[in-house]
């Protein structure tokens, strides 16, 4: 069988499709999952390129949806034929997170799910939303799953909120869909005219272009009569953050889950203070998390925004689509 791997020191000229061997049975506990469909996210890009450490022939891709094909003995919460998805974290199943790495997570720490065919234990995955295809459910467990998290766990936005949205990548995309399912009003930028346009055929309440509007900060609290939004989905990190900032409510909530503009910078802590904001940092989600998710998907009308379906072979096309950013929404394999 193929499988998507990724040798040192890495660059796409050093991802290779490979021949693996098949698996096998699953032993007890654990699944066979044959992988239909796998989505590419920024962490599985920076793996690819070498940076973020991982080991000479690691199988690459952290999302994986599939179909179980194989059952170990003792495995009760998956039936053989099951449509199921991974996890990004399987080492952590419910409450707080407890590890700050990323020893354990498909495609890094461990082998991913770029591959035709897995063995993995019953615990690293779980059920599919209903009626989803699988393209769409491997937008899950990455992109899916954080923004859940920023958008509902964390950010507890309900009807009538105002939310803002850095950027139109896959998450920033489907908070943008959450924020709006759940009745909120939601505000997106970009430094793309079309794409803000489709931003809001989809729902957006308000756009801003960051290039043109460059004190965007301000343009937000003018959107919003004055008084900013109650949540910023803040993708960027230091060279956006104080801007977002100035966005928000009195009181409101920032939750930072990306780092596109570099890990260090200055933080404007006078003004957290001042207006009296909770900052929050994620990253991803547990098992516990997911579930609760895909109950709440199965209920609501929306679909991920996919912009691109590579085919597995094409998935080296596919990372150099990514690095042009031109996309809007999910790039997804299809295997």
């Amino acid at each position: 069988m193929k499988a998507l791997v990724f040798h040192a020191p890495g660059g796409l000229s050093n991802v290779t499709m490979d021949d693996m061997r098949d698996p096998g049975e699953p032993p007890a506990g654990h699944i066979r999952v044959e992988i239909q469909a796998t989505s590419l996210n920024g962490h599985d890009y920076a793996v690819a390129m070498g940076r973020l450490p991982t080991t000479d022939g690691r199988i690459l891709m952290t999302d994986g949806a599939g179909i179980v094909a194989a059952l170990g003995d003792g495995v009760a919460d998956f039936s053989i034929g099951d449509h199921v998805v991974s996890t990004f974290f399987p080492d952590w199943q419910d409450g707080a997170p407890t590890s700050t790495g990323f020893q354990h997570t498909p495609g890094d720490g461990v082998d991913g799910y770029g591959v035709m065919v897995v063995v993995r234990p019953a615990g690293w995955f779980t059920p599919a939303p209903k009626h989803w295809s699988f393209v769409e459910t491997a937008t899950i467990p990455t992109a899916g799953l954080t923004a859940w998290r920023a958008v509902v766990t964390e950010g507890g936005v309900k009807a009538g909120d105002s939310v803002l949205v850095l950027g139109t990548g896959g998450v920033s995309i489907l908070a943008m869909q959450l924020a709006t399912e759940l009745g909120a009003q939601v505000i997106v930028t970009s430094s793309s005219e079309e794409k803000l346009e489709r931003a809001r055929q989809l729902g957006a309440m308000a756009t801003i272009n960051y290039r043109t509007c460059t004190d965007w900060g301000a343009e937000v609290r003018k959107q919003t009569g004055g008084r900013g939004v109650d949540l910023v989905v803040e993708t960027a990190g230091p060279g956006t953050l104080a801007q977002s900032i100035n966005a928000t409510r009195i009181g409101g909530r920032i939750v930072l889950l990306g780092v596109l503009t570099g890990l260090a910078g200055t933080v404007p802590i006078s003004a957290i203070i001042a207006r009296q904001i909770r900052l929050q940092g994620i990253t991803v989600g547990s098992r516990a998390l997911q579930l609760e998710m895909v109950a709440a998907l199965e209920k609501m009308a929306f679909r991920p925004v996919i912009d691109t379906t590579f085919p597995f072979v094409n998935a080296i096309d596919a990372f150099r689509f990514q690095e042009c950013g031109a996309h809007f929404g999910k790039i997804c394999l299809e295997l």
